[in-house]
């Protein structure tokens, strides 16, 4: 392999980390809420302490050059990033390795792939950059597969074309976030699709996966940007003509989009992009009612203005990421453009917060502590592996409401983690939110929890509160996933918000894409 070693315990490549202050950061957080006076200095884990079953299969001769079974790739490859997974990781515990992962470079070997899985009895694994947080990627299945085959996309790493006229380019779907930038940037054109996974996360699994970006109007969901996509299924190739728009039907995109990994692999897509913004503006407002917040932001998203970001986030998650002293709800407000000036946008959005009770923040006071919020935003998958051995519990849950049932669904969601946390820890926790996207008819509230857990049984803890939380988003209204995915653990939710007959229908159009039913078993299809 080309590229650096990924870790496979926790997020990035070999040699990277959190910092040693960040680190002291998280010890007084922690500290503070759970009571811990020492923080056991946990070393991390080595390939050779695990003991993982010998591979079932061996690649045909025509494939071997692209297939690896050494342990360290098999580790990588055999979870996602989410607690669970760390837990396991720091345990020592791997129970679902995949046999063989296979790296190919062309479409013509991903078929070949397929065709030698489906006639060895083997479960197909879609793999980009194994950021999944929902078990999207872990071979953990039911059924009589004989082996599983991790299939990673990263070889499939190019953007082919660039349409300078139609503003749009021939991507490949293994290529990772920095890389596709970097080759745009040349032609001043950009995704504008920046999710906090960027740095790791494929094109074709932010497709798969519907991905949201971090910002958090307009273009938020990757759909806004796919033109068309090629899928290679175990039926054959699947691919939509390029359009920039279709009456024809049920969208084939649409289909292919969320799929994860559940019909076949993301190969192409021609995408939509953006001129280079070269016209910014930026704001900041506080509020002492996190409601008075929601209404400031609803009025701003009905407004028309479009801006590029607007989040409100609640004054324990201010506290936690030393934004200020948790005495007050934040409100980040922004706006872009490649063409016009955005001040007078900005100027009218500004009114619309004060009409609402804020305090905007015109001297830039709150500059640094909102750049503070925001390097901790982009570093925190980096924390996982170092709180997990504490035995924190630490995690996060998204969703998306309508504005009329936002104020009881909040209270609701509120409600049953801050309980569901005491009855499985026999402790008071913490849970925060804050809003990553929003709509003109509703937002995307994004709830972490923080608690104290027994080491030993914290994965059985973090279950117990995990269901409360997925409950309560479903009971009272909400998706249980904004741009999570679905992957394993929320297929229960899914099956319950899906209307039965379109789960019948998804069905029906597996057996006829995958007709041996290889492809990521258990994830959206059950």
């Amino acid at each position: 392999m080309s590229e650096r070693r990924l870790k496979f315990w926790g997020w990035g490549y070999e040699g990277e980390s959190a910092k040693p202050e960040e680190i002291a950061g998280i010890k007084e957080f922690y500290g503070a809420l759970t009571g811990q006076q020492e923080f056991p200095d946990t070393p991390a884990p080595k390939a050779e302490e695990f003991e993982l079953a010998k591979p079932r299969l061996a690649p045909p001769d025509s494939l071997s050059d692209i297939c690896r079974t050494d342990t360290h790739t098999r580790l990588v490859h055999s979870m996602g990033k989410s607690l669970p997974d760390a837990v396991r990781m720091f345990d020592r515990k791997v129970p679902n390795a995949p046999d063989i992962v296979a790296y190919p470079e062309d479409d013509d070997q991903v078929e070949d792939l397929m065709d030698w899985a489906a006639d060895a009895g083997a479960a197909v694994i879609p793999f980009g950059g194994g950021s999944s947080v929902v078990g999207g990627v872990e071979p953990a299945l039911d059924g009589d597969f004989k082996g599983v085959v991790t299939l990673s996309t990263v070889r499939m790493d190019k953007v082919l074309e660039v349409d300078r006229t139609s503003r749009a380019a021939l991507i490949q779907g293994g290529i990772r976030g920095p890389a596709i930038e970097a080759a745009l940037k040349p032609h001043g054109l950009t995704l504008r699709h920046f999710p906090q996974s960027f740095e790791m996360a494929t094109l074709g699994g932010m497709i798969a996966t519907r991905s949201g970006g971090h910002f958090a109007m307009h273009y938020t969901h990757i759909d806004d940007f796919v033109e068309s996509l090629k899928m290679m299924t175990p039926a054959g190739p699947m691919e939509s003509r390029r359009l920039p728009g279709s009456g024809a039907g049920p969208s084939p995109d649409r289909m292919m989009i969320g799929s994860e990994g559940s019909l076949g692999v993301i190969t192409e897509a021609w995408m939509r992009l953006q001129d280079k913004p070269t016209f910014r503006a930026s704001a900041a407002a506080t509020f002492d009612s996190f409601e008075k917040g929601a209404e400031a932001v609803r009025a701003i998203a009905q407004s028309g203005l479009d801006p590029a970001n607007i989040r409100l986030v609640d004054a324990n998650e201010c506290r936690i990421n030393r934004v200020n002293d948790g005495s007050s709800h934040l409100l980040v407000l922004g706006f872009e453009a490649a063409h016009y000036d955005v001040a007078p946008k900005m100027a009218r959005a500004i009114e619309l917060v004060r009409d609402h009770g804020g305090n905007v923040d015109e001297a830039g006071h709150m500059d640094g502590a909102i750049g503070a919020w925001r390097n901790a935003f982009i570093r925190m998958p980096y924390f996982r592996e170092v709180v997990t051995p504490w035995g924190v519990i630490n995690d996060t849950f998204e969703t998306a409401i309508t504005w009329d049932q936002f104020p009881e669904f909040h209270v609701e969601v509120m409600t049953a983690t801050h309980a569901a946390i005491k009855e499985a820890t026999g402790k008071p926790g913490l849970v925060t939110c804050r809003f990553t996207h929003v709509y003109p008819d509703g937002p995307a509230p994004y709830y972490s929890f923080h608690a104290a857990g027994d080491r030993k049984g914290m994965l059985g803890q973090w279950q117990m509160i995990k269901e409360a939380a997925s409950d309560a988003v479903i009971d009272n209204g909400g998706t249980i996933t904004h741009h999570h995915a679905i992957g394993r653990d929320h297929m229960p939710w899914y099956n319950d918000q899906r209307p039965l007959l379109f789960g019948d229908a998804l069905a029906a159009a597996k057996k006829v894409l995958d007709p041996k039913g290889i492809m990521n078993p258990g994830v959206i299809v059950g």
